[in-house]
């Protein structure tokens, strides 16, 4: 007899549903959103270990600009993976699924502060490009929801991309 058995509310499996709220093209606007959430946890990845590994000068500039944008893509990736449920789909969990979906690249060999803000500058204008194309799925889809996500993500992407590129200035 086991007596480690699962109670029965624990073998309930997460599967696709077919919610009713008048969303066209249900499955495209989620398929952008897993892209975009992808997208939004690997540069999340990658700015934390910016902020965990950058020195010189500018130290506590960078530190402090990096933990608050990988606090608002923490929280923000939860929001496209809920708007993915309220669609009906599944949100990626894996790490495989988010590197295949992802147009954003996993960081090389240890850098320089202005090589890492470059390249963080860079993923920025790569996700809000993206956020731009999910914007306008969504709005194609009747879907006000997902494209108002968009349109705010997108905003915090140039912005970010901006101020990092001012940081470095000289």
């Amino acid at each position: 007899m086991n007596t480690h058995a699962q109670p029965a509310a624990l073998d309930v499996v997460s599967r696709p549903h077919d919610p009713k709220i008048g969303v066209e093209h249900r499955k495209a606007v989620a398929g952008a959103l897993a892209d975009c959430l992808a997208d939004t946890y690997l540069l999340m990845i990658k700015t934390h270990g910016v902020h965990w590994n950058v020195m010189g000068p500018l130290f506590h500039a960078i530190h402090e600009m990096t933990e608050e944008h990988y606090g608002d893509m923490f929280e923000a990736a939860d929001v496209m993976a809920e708007r993915m449920r309220a669609l009906g789909a599944l949100a990626p969990s894996n790490v495989r699924a988010m590197l295949d979906r992802s147009e954003i690249r996993e960081n090389g060999e240890a850098s320089s502060a202005g090589a890492m803000i470059e390249e963080l500058a860079q993923d920025h204008e790569t996700l809000a490009r993206r956020m731009h194309r999910m914007a306008e799925a969504a709005g194609e889809a009747g879907d006000i929801v997902s494209e108002d996500l968009a349109v705010g993500r997108s905003a915090f992407h140039e912005k970010s991309a901006w101020m990092l590129r001012s940081l470095a200035a000289s």
